[in-house]
């Protein structure tokens, strides 16, 4: 009787310890890329916990009491251009210039950056906001950045910036 004694205790012990570790368990949800809901026991950037109102036992969970309604997602993109500032003057005999912008609120895989020098596509559209200007003449220039989305559409621009560059002259004073 003794071992059957200490068999249950073992038992029941067992039982009540894993039902402790199995309610604490929290559950976290979030929807990926493609809007599919993903439930998870580990915790991610943006995802919400899921309230449990019973013990969490190895059935599968009621998602009835969760609004599974596809979120529209705001893209309200900004860009701007960081380098050139408005009215600089660039001295560089080789007429380089240095073109760098920045997205808000984030720069995501398959958008794309095209940069306009006085109107004109300078360039094709290219997938990061750093541009390098090359023979760029002397005086006032104009440029924009237009972040285009997977289909080429603008979704962003930015505020035209006005430069100035400044090369040597070849010409000799008689």
């Amino acid at each position: 009787m003794r071992p059957f004694l200490l068999l249950s205790m073992i038992i029941i012990s067992t039982l009540l310890v894993s039902n402790v570790f199995a309610t604490s368990t929290k559950i976290y949800v979030w929807r990926n890329d493609d809007g599919v809901l993903v439930f998870s026991d580990s915790p991610k950037p943006g995802a919400e916990e899921v309230e449990i109102k019973e013990p969490n036992n190895m059935s599968s969970i009621d998602t009835s009491v969760l609004d599974i309604t596809p979120k529209v997602i705001k893209e309200d993109y900004e860009v701007e251009i960081n380098q050139p500032a408005m009215n600089a003057t660039i001295r560089d005999n080789t007429g380089s210039v240095y073109v760098a912008g920045r997205i808000k609120p984030i720069f995501k895989r398959g958008l794309k950056i095209q940069l306009y020098l006085d109107d004109k596509p300078y360039e094709k559209p290219q997938p990061h906001s750093m541009f390098v200007l090359r023979n760029i003449d002397r005086g006032e220039h104009i440029i924009k950045m237009k972040l285009l989305n997977e289909k080429g559409k603008v979704i962003a621009s930015s505020k035209p910036i006005t430069f100035y560059m400044h090369r040597a002259s070849v010409n000799k004073a008689n």
